[in-house]
């Protein structure tokens, strides 16, 4: 059953954007918040704040820690995150709602992919 991050973290994420193709939303929170777990769409995640955070998915983590004005590719996935650093997070990810279908269903890769 998918889980919108819209509505398992409303505190969190909004709907900056939305329309047949696309839907966006911004991130905020705080250093110690966590978010329970939600699914994202392929996305493109820009970064406005500096952050680092602990993914987690299926009994997998890594930590992440990414500057300011980047953009990184996130591949549909499943995950609850945690801010293990010192700042804000503070996020806009671009999700595509026209997924490419991947053979087996199975998730490629934990977080944002590096550029």
């Amino acid at each position: 059953m998918a889980k919108d991050p819209v509505q398992t973290n409303p505190a969190n994420y909004r709907v900056a954007f939305e329309n047949e193709r696309v839907r966006v939303l911004e991130y905020v929170d705080s250093p110690g918040h966590a978010t329970t777990e939600h699914n994202h769409p392929d996305s493109v995640m820009i970064t406005l704040s500096s952050f680092r955070r602990r993914i987690s998915s299926n009994g997998n983590s890594m930590e992440v820690e990414l500057p300011a004005g980047v953009a990184r590719w996130v591949p549909a996935q499943q995950h609850s995150g945690e801010n293990i650093g010192a700042t804000d997070t503070h996020t806009f990810f671009i999700e595509l709602k026209e997924s490419r279908p991947s053979p087996d269903g199975a998730t490629e890769h934990l977080g944002p992919t590096p550029s």
